[in-house]
């Protein structure tokens, strides 16, 4: 009950407030949201582009095959995808016409919901309004033809897809952004039912959006900000109040969920990239419009925040680390690059905020600001070096085409993931020693423990049990907090970070890392653990041999050591999930000791 309470102190009384009256209101019928009545239909949403630009490359994705979290495709043999089944598993919705508000969040007959909700984040609007822009005489009435489909089997307010806010959010900025990639700048009737429709389901559960503290919040303040303008131009009654909404919200979340050196909220590689792709929309769609600039404080944590994840980003794969949450969303899918290709986002947002450029041009990674009409500047970002991003709980250490991260607590906002002290390590485009992920928020609890859980990163875990206790399905309690944290270079070049922590049953973990110009050396000291402490070093998958106290792969070799006696080691098959609902195994190296003491381990190329 005490860690409850401490818990919920530190989530802060006004969102708990907010939360709770959300969920009571709507579980007995009487919250505002769930009064809203609209109709939306019609065969005429998108027109004709009036002008083709065949030097445009369009996406080929949603042409013939659906596509799910960037990885997973089915054959659509020219046909509409079901909007109630779970692809992978071929099961629907049970009632697909009960309110929205009567459907349970978790254990639908259908298993995890994000399965259901993915094909209706309406990643193929963009898709299909790139391929008319490049002279497809069909797409648009192919566009037409599926959001007619859509609205058909989803009338306003009913089914799940109806059930979360941001799901509608990122329905709205995907109509927008093909509006302005098709220069369509007025909406037929039955755009503006649509759209219409959505903003009065946003705009009443503002309040539980902001109590997430999360991209909830940002998602929303975009779409009704988005949508809101685009209706007032129309003269929807309602448009301009949803867009002074939004602006406000946009503002106040960008205030509050990023830090002044771009940390955001939410301690996750693939949600930043939410967070700035949402944010690009935004401003892309605030020019085009030629509305009121945001406020000077707003672009500058937009700016921190896009400069945050070029630090991550690998230069020559435009991969990142796996840190954090990851449901797979990928806001942008403008040019026909992987999930975990991040150099688009990051160029589009630095060109924006920063008036830079990131990377050069090159045809996949400055595709989408062609799509969107956004000028490449003739600034060039530095090379991102080591760089340490305190506000939340980051060091980024660079040498040569090493880079390594080491991940500690810093929670002003709430954790999910028992990742303190985990250490990244990459050289050139290869992840050698990798986070688990998430694969999925539904997947039960043996997957949930083990992918949010300390044996889902490359740290300690004491006496088998997490490093902060689970509370509920998205909350921790006793959030650490870190210690002893220091990051520096030497005079001879090499970069360190360190810090520790102590956890509520008193078993405490310092941890230095050094970064050499062939290598890692990670030093752990621990002790406070009643019964043992193992170590896990997640390697990237590849035929690793243990030979004595060193796993030997290719020209690597990772070396363990202590000044105890190590009771333990040896390599396992573990899990990893780069991609949302998607796990494949990988080696697991683990070393045990069952007294305080300090562990070595050394991480060295040959070449």
């Amino acid at each position: 009950m005490f860690l409850k309470l401490q818990t919920y102190l530190r989530l802060g009384l006004t969102n708990i407030l907010r939360a709770a009256v959300y969920r009571l209101g709507v579980r007995i019928g009487l919250h505002p949201a769930v009064w809203v009545k609209a109709r939306i239909g019609g065969d005429q949403f998108f027109t004709q582009p009036l002008q083709i630009d065949k030097s445009l490359r369009p996406s080929g994705e949603w042409n013939g095959d659906a596509l799910y979290f960037g990885w997973y495709r089915l054959s659509l043999q020219e046909s509409i995808p079901a909007w109630h089944v779970n692809p992978f598993n071929g099961k629907a919705i049970d009632s697909p016409r009960l309110p929205w508000w009567k459907l349970p969040d978790f254990n639908l007959n259908v298993g995890d919901i994000k399965t259901i909700w993915e094909a209706s984040r309406f990643d193929w609007v963009l898709a299909f309004a790139q391929r008319a822009k490049t002279g497809d005489l069909f797409a648009i009435d192919r566009l037409n033809a599926w959001l007619y489909d859509w609205c058909k089997a989803n009338p306003a307010y009913c089914g799940p897809n109806w059930k979360c806010g941001q799901e509608a959010s990122i329905r709205i900025m995907h109509l927008a952004v093909a509006a302005k990639m098709l220069d369509q700048q007025s909406m037929p009737p039955d755009l503006i039912r649509l759209i219409e429709a959505h903003l009065a389901r946003i705009y009443p559960t503002r309040s539980y959006a902001i109590a997430q503290d999360n991209n909830h919040g940002t998602s929303e303040a975009a779409a009704l900000f988005m949508g809101g303008s685009w209706c007032a131009s129309h003269g929807v009654s309602q448009g301009k109040r949803w867009a002074r909404a939004g602006r406000r919200l946009l503002e106040d979340r960008a205030k509050r969920l990023i830090a002044a050196d771009g940390s955001f909220s939410q301690y996750s590689i693939n949600y930043h990239r939410v967070l700035i792709d949402t944010l690009c929309m935004a401003e892309i769609w605030r020019r085009w419009r030629r509305l009121d600039e945001f406020s000077p404080l707003f672009y500058q944590r937009a700016s921190a925040a896009a400069k945050w994840l070029f630090a991550f980003v690998s230069p020559c794969s435009g991969d990142a680390p796996n840190i954090g949450g990851n449901d797979g969303a990928r806001l942008l899918p403008l040019a026909d690059t992987g999930l975990r290709e991040f150099r688009p986002s990051v160029q589009l947002a630095m060109a924006l905020f920063a008036g830079q450029r990131a990377y050069a041009e090159g045809d996949a990674v400055g595709l989408p600001l062609r799509w969107l009409g956004v000028s490449l500047p003739d600034a060039h970002a530095a090379m991102s070096g080591s760089q340490q991003f305190d506000k939340g709980g980051f060091g980024v250490l660079r040498r040569d085409d090493w880079m390594a991260v080491l991940r500690y607590p810093r929670y002003r906002f709430r954790p999910r993931h028992c990742d303190a002290l985990h250490v990244d390590l990459w050289r050139g485009g290869e992840n050698l020693l990798r986070d688990g992920g998430s694969f999925s928020y539904n997947a039960g609890t043996r997957w949930l423990a083990y992918f949010t859980g300390a044996a889902g990163h490359n740290t300690i875990e004491f006496d088998g049990r997490d490093q902060m206790p689970h509370l509920g399905r998205f909350l921790r309690g006793a959030w650490l907090e870190g210690r002893d944290v220091q990051f520096g270079e030497d005079s001879e070049g090499v970069v360190s970070a360190a810090a520790g922590y102590c956890d509520w049953k008193r078993a405490s973990h310092h941890r230095s890392i050094s970064l050499y110009p062939n290598g890692l050396v990670i030093r752990d000291a621990v002790k406070g653990f009643l019964h043992r402490a193992v170590l896990r070093w997640r390697l990237q998958p590849g035929d690793w041999r243990l030979e004595g106290n060193t796993a030997v792969w290719k020209d690597f070799n990772l070396h363990v050591s202590a000044d105890v006696p190590i009771v333990r080691l040896e390599l396992l098959e573990g899990w990893e999930s780069r991609q949302y609902f998607r796990k494949t195994v990988l080696p697991v190296l683990e070393a045990e000791v069952q007294v305080p003491g300090k562990i070595t381990t050394e991480f060295f190329s040959r070449k």
